[in-house]
């Protein structure tokens, strides 16, 4: 409800959700086929989570060091505009970004946010990591949608231009 993310125990959390359902999850990775995650939730991912939870998904992670490639994941740390505009020049589904708010911010810096899909737990965490970092920009939103998932509420927003 804070717009706080949190990394502690950040997968059994969810793996708490599941056993309620999926809560929409399912429905909304068919439709990505591209995921862009930041190097710190990549390391986070790889720490805390037995098998890549993304293997069938084209996933890139940006870093300002130079990685070798693995079997599923590319590292990049070209200019995340030009980047991102040859993503969206190739024949495929939605782009989901993965993570904190210091790669969100850098695509809302760059204009390259199309939607924000956002699910509200009922839960206050108090502190964590901000999923808006504190700056100067101004998005307006236009409402798309909302649904319920047992305790959740999925807020579907559009950028407007």
């Amino acid at each position: 409800m804070d717009t706080l993310l949190r990394r502690m125990n950040l997968w059994s959390g969810y793996s708490r959700l599941k056993e309620k359902g999926d809560n929409g999850f399912t429905e909304f990775y068919q439709t990505i086929d591209t995921i862009i995650m930041g190097k710190r939730t990549y390391d986070w991912i790889i720490k805390e989570i037995e098998d890549f939870p993304y293997e069938t998904k084209e996933c890139y992670v940006y870093t300002r060091s130079s990685y070798q490639d693995t079997e599923n994941v590319k590292f990049i740390n070209e200019d995340i505009h030009h980047f991102v505009n040859n993503l969206r020049k190739k024949e495929g589904n939605n782009i989901w970004l993965v993570g904190g708010g210091e790669l969100l911010d850098s695509f809302i810096q760059e204009d390259l946010v199309d939607e924000f899909i956002i699910t509200v737990a009922p839960t206050i965490i108090g502190n964590g990591i901000p999923l808006f970092k504190e700056s100067n920009h101004y998005v307006e939103l236009s409402l798309k949608g909302t649904r319920n998932f047992n305790q959740f509420t999925e807020l579907h927003f559009e950028v407007k231009r």
